[in-house]
């Protein structure tokens, strides 16, 4: 089969991760339909991941296409520096009365990387406002991904996406943070979140005045190989910032909107960090779109008289009337299709049917939360941790296999080395749930 445009992508389009992670040619896919994705020759690929973790309620969701076609009609863009509109108000407004108490002020950006550029800019000039310049140490937790922009690589501790970059990147201490089941101290909860409290401490102390905020990837670290972390170590996370009075900014990108099974991660605590950026799933996965929140004592630094206190960081999309009004459609049909009430389902048939999987001698440890199940595999009985280490972490030979194995089933998952990791939208059929659990049985099975 051959088209112009396919002609036209070989020539000129440059794809992501394409030759390295799964095949010299991408799939061409011409529509989508709820959880599937439809290709050029008519195959019907079920989409596991979510579409790189963003679509929670399917391809071509009437109301979605309905509510970007209704706003096109009336105001497609404009600029958000002395102008506002309603699509930009109402989304704020409800995001604030979903999200922890306190959080309460919005800043809109257009992607999950900038998002948290955004709270890292904002962290710095709080102190720089407040006097205290001298604040532009970060701390990060092992294994965080927050990015592929030059700050967010910066408090990244996966060094596959920042090898090339390093003498780019601005100072950032790294903590110890869980990597349950595979403990990298050997302990068994609580005993191992003790260990790692103990650093974090450690470092808020020795650093003294130079920190200007921790960022954490709550509860979930998507990138580094679906690692999931205690409520504990979460809610330890929050109290040591509060004590050392370090802003805390949470990087929902991944975790918000029911991927672990709560609106929003920070809820498994309950914690509310000073700031919390959100991306991917906002819009449903239908138009980029993101947003920063702070609460009010973050904003007030902000509103003083002089102008060199203003934060000065804007993109031309800033809340763009597109984006917003199909994140507020998205919004109304999460509420209305009870959707985290479908997550809580998801996670007991993914629980079910992961105890299988834990048995197949491929397979070192699973794990489950919310919408995502995950298991390390180590063919052959090697050992590692969590995806980022043992046999060859993001680059394991065995990611590209599976993923053609996979595709050769109709199914798209798309392994992080050696984690194998199951991210479906919410709307996907309790069968069809079963047929990537068979999937991964068979495959995985053959190892």
């Amino acid at each position: 089969m051959s088209t112009p445009w396919l002609e036209w992508d070989r020539q000129h389009s440059w794809h992501p991760y394409t030759r390295l992670l799964t095949s010299p040619e991408p799939v061409p896919i011409e529509r989508g339909e709820g959880p599937y994705l439809i290709t050029s020759d008519g195959r019907r690929i079920l989409d596991a991941i979510s579409s790189w973790w963003v679509n929670i309620h399917g391809h071509t969701h009437p109301r979605l296409v309905r509510a970007l076609a209704e706003q096109s009609s009336k105001l497609q863009q404009v600029i958000f520096a002395g102008f506002t509109h309603e699509p930009a108000a109402r989304l704020a407004h409800e995001l604030v009365e979903r999200s922890p108490e306190g959080l309460d002020r919005v800043f809109y950006s257009d992607n999950g990387s900038t998002a948290v550029e955004v709270a890292l800019k904002m962290a710095i000039q709080y102190w720089r406002n407040r006097g205290e310049p001298e604040r532009t140490l970060f701390v990060h937790m092992k294994n965080a991904y927050h990015g592929d922009t030059v700050g967010t690589m910066s408090v990244s501790g996966v060094s596959t996406f920042r090898g090339h970059f390093q003498e780019l990147l601005f100072e950032s201490r790294e903590a110890h943070a869980p990597t349950c089941p595979e403990c990298p101290v050997e302990q068994t909860c609580p005993r191992c979140a003790i260990e790692n409290r103990v650093e974090l401490r450690d470092i808020l102390a020795e650093e003294g005045d130079r920190v200007a905020a921790v960022i954490i990837e709550p509860m979930l670290q998507g990138a580094a190989g679906m690692i999931v972390w205690p409520a504990e170590f979460l809610r330890y996370v929050r109290r040591v910032t509060e004590e050392a009075g370090i802003p805390l900014i949470a990087d929902e990108v991944f975790t918000g909107f029911g991927r672990t099974g709560t609106m929003f991660a920070c809820e498994h605590g309950p914690v509310t960090p000073d700031m919390m950026c959100l991306s991917k799933a906002l819009t449903a996965g239908y138009l980029p779109l993101a947003a920063t929140l702070c609460t009010s004592a973050i904003y007030q630094e902000f509103e003083r008289e002089d102008p060199n206190a203003t934060f000065l960081h804007g993109h031309s999309f800033t809340a763009n009337p597109l984006a917003c009004a199909v994140a507020l459609e998205s919004l109304a049909i999460f509420d209305e299709d009870r959707c985290l009430e479908r997550v809580g389902r998801l996670e007991l048939l993914y629980r079910k049917r992961m105890e299988e999987v834990a048995q197949l001698p491929a397979v070192t440890s699973v794990r489950v939360l919310g919408g995502m199940a995950a298991a390390v595999l180590h063919p052959g009985g090697g050992t590692g941790t969590a995806g980022t280490s043992g046999s060859g972490g993001y680059f394991d030979e065995l990611g590209p296999h599976l993923y053609r194995e996979f595709m050769r089933r109709d199914i798209l998952l798309r392994p992080l080395g050696n984690v194998l990791y199951v991210l479906p939208p919410y709307v996907v059929e309790d069968e069809d749930v079963d047929r990537i659990f068979d999937a991964v049985v068979e495959v995985v099975g053959a190892l």
